[in-house]
């Protein structure tokens, strides 16, 4: 049991507003929907609010049609002008997950110190020292409070050489020894998976090495339930402040509830600089500012299997939700499967984003394409020296696929300097559509940029013209029924004709009931929780069938019903042939490479769509002609609505 000799009070850094969001719903919540909490929490004495960077950087535009820039100056509004804001950025990809050049970088540090920003919490998921010190200058040169990371993670292997006290104490130690200026350090665990001693050795090793006016921040999640517990050894070590949340944004995958830290303390000498028993009202205020927003169990609930995939609390609430929507939630277990592999061939790299996200696609992409035959573009890159030294060699082998696949050499230099231009991509782009070049601007559309994606789908200029994308996890409102399918009527044993003095027609008599002599196609929509999945449907006759037979002496019965099929028959040479996504939910469009009139052969690569936040071949079934193009790029399709159709 840690108990304290003398008294020590433990700050606290609320997180609901930015990892809480960000844990449990992927970032994706309107910002007027959380303001009156926020307002509410700083009324009661909270000082320290952790409010953007990280996904709730991207997510309001690229999901909620909102400006974060906007947002950030409503959430400063909110809690007033004293309190410390905070944000997350990610070394060499900002609060991308691309890599930057260095002056994206300072643009960004710039604004962030603009929009109400007093402390960056900056991190590298290599943990390469390099990286740290060249993009932790332009925090300290725009005036904020300048906090280090060590990014820490349990390994689902075994290794003495990386991810152990000495070597995340040697990670300080170097930043310290190349006189990298900062203000504090953070042990930042991601995906709640180191132990609690080794959480109690790191601090202890730090606290040796810091000057005594640093203080030691930790950060967990509560994914496995330990979160409390390795505050506890933290605390115990030397930790001077913690990350908290409180419900419905706690616990799960995100922070702790600070009553629950607040209880763990009880008679230990320590308590928390927050006021516990005001939680209960902010947590209603947060219940009501979200009571249109579906909380997938998934992401608020406690998973021990997160010790042998560590996956952060802050990547798994947006993976589930894009798998959901994508409507292959089935595979989560086999990609969770997959992560040790990933991460002893990768080089064990820390599991926080975007390391995290490239861990997850290359599992993503082992499951559905069998092991490395698909190499993830940042996975690849990772692997091949683009975002830094790894920790640990990667697999040989993986390096050679991913080099052939990605067609790049291995790469030992500057990530900084090989980074793509952003901001001159971004600036040409706002030129070309006459939209104002702001800093804010410039900025939102150069933090978007994907190399090779269409630049009408950065999300920046789509915001900037009005036409933002809004995917929001709402709640299902009641579906109007849907319209039924014309059936014919049941079938008798034998056709009986009926006099007409002795018939009484019925209502279903008085008009024929249609009987299809050929097949028809038609959809169906099924709604299953937060999940819609839409399906092709064919009707076909039974062999022979013709119409109904109405006469002024008879009516002779319609034709048994016909079978419903899953999917089409076998389309003759001479009819269209509609070509879908390959996943049954929703996905955007994101590439034609078709024209009405080309020819094409199967298995040609026609189109893709973008999955997982990232890019998906759309192949033709057979050979034909194009003969339509039936969807826009951009817009939203599904295993019902056809691509594009090919004719024989």
């Amino acid at each position: 049991m840690i108990f304290a000799p003398t008294p020590k009070k433990i700050h606290v850094m609320l997180t609901a507003f930015r990892d809480g969001l960000q844990s449990v719903f992927g970032g994706k919540v309107r910002v007027k929907d959380v303001l009156p909490a926020m307002q509410a929490a700083s009324a009661m004495g909270v000082r320290h609010f952790e409010f953007g960077g990280g996904a709730r950087y991207q997510a309001p535009y690229f999901y909620a049609g909102e400006d974060p820039f906007t947002c950030m100056d409503q959430m400063r509004e909110a809690v007033g002008p004293d309190a410390d804001l905070q944000i997350l950025t990610r070394s060499v990809s900002g609060v991308t997950l691309t890599t930057q050049r260095l002056k994206a970088l300072e643009m960004q540090a710039r604004l962030m110190k603009k929009h109400g920003t007093t402390i960056d919490r900056n991190f590298d998921f290599m943990n390469d020292v390099d990286n740290l010190i060249k993009t932790g200058k332009p925090i300290v040169d725009a005036g904020m409070h300048h906090q280090v990371c060590v990014a820490m993670m349990g390994l689902p292997y075994q290794s003495d050489q990386v991810h152990t006290p000495e070597f995340y104490v040697g990670v300080i130690q170097r930043l310290l020894e190349a006189g990298l200026h900062f203000d504090s350090v953070c042990m930042k665990d991601a995906s709640g998976t180191t132990d609690p001693h080794t959480c109690y050795e790191t601090a202890k090793g730090l606290k040796k090495i810091l000057p005594p006016e640093v203080p030691l921040s930790m950060h967990t999640h509560d994914t496995a339930s330990m979160a409390v517990a390795c505050y506890m050894a933290g605390i115990a070590g030397g930790v001077d402040r913690i990350d908290l949340s409180v419900r419905p944004l706690a616990s799960g995958t995100s922070q702790p509830d600070v009553r629950s830290m607040w209880h763990a303390l009880k008679g230990t000498g320590y308590t928390l600089d927050i006021d516990a028993g005001k939680m209960n009202e902010l947590e209603k205020l947060l219940d009501e500012g979200l009571k249109d927003y579906s909380f997938n169990p998934v992401t608020t609930s406690a998973d021990a299997r997160v010790v042998n995939f560590p996956m952060p609390g802050g990547a798994i609430g947006p993976n589930v939700h894009m798998m959901a929507e994508v409507g292959i939630l089935d595979r989560y277990g086999d990609v969770l499967a997959e992560f040790p592999e990933v991460v002893r061939a990768g080089g064990a790299w820390t599991s926080v984003t975007p390391g995290s996200q490239q861990y997850w696609l290359q599992a993503f992409n082992n499951v559905l394409h069998g092991r490395w035959q698909k190499i993830d573009a940042g996975y690849g890159r990772s692997v091949l020296g683009y975002f830094g030294r790894t920790p640990e060699p990667p697999d040989p082998t993986v390096i050679k696929v991913a080099a052939e696949q990605l067609k790049l050499e291995p790469f030992t230099g500057d990530p900084l300097q090989e980074a793509p231009d952003s901001i001159a991509t971004a600036e040409e782009a706002l030129r070309e559509r006459k939209l104002p070049l702001t800093e804010e601007n410039v900025f939102l559309v150069a933090s978007a940029v994907v190399p090779g994606k269409n630049m009408e789908l950065n999300e920046g200029i789509r915001l900037l013209t009005g036409k933002a994308k809004i995917n929001l996890p709402l709640k299902t409102k009641e579906q109007p029924a849907a319209a039924t399918v014309p059936t014919p009527a049941p079938a008798t044993p034998t056709p009986t004709a009926v006099a007409p003095a002795q018939a009484t027609p019925s209502p279903a008599q008085a008009a024929p009931t249609p009987v299809f002599t050929a097949p028809v196609t038609t959809q169906c929509t099924v709604v299953e929780g937060a999940v819609t999945r839409i399906f092709r449907i064919t009707i076909e006759p039974p062999a022979g069938a013709s119409p109904a037979v109405t006469t002024p002496t008879a009516t002779i019965a319609p034709a048994p019903a016909p079978a419903v099929a899953a999917s089409p028959p076998p389309v003759a040479a001479d009819q269209r042939t509609p070509v879908f996504s390959p996943f049954e939910g929703k996905v955007e469009l994101v590439d034609i490479n078709v024209k009405v009139g080309d020819t094409v052969r199967k298995g040609q690569v026609v189109a893709a769509v973008e999955a997982m936040k990232a890019k998906h071949d759309v192949r033709a079934p057979c050979d034909g002609t194009v003969m339509e193009i039936n969807a826009e790029l951009g817009s939203e399709v599904f295993a019902g609505k056809p691509i594009l159709t090919l004719g024989g």
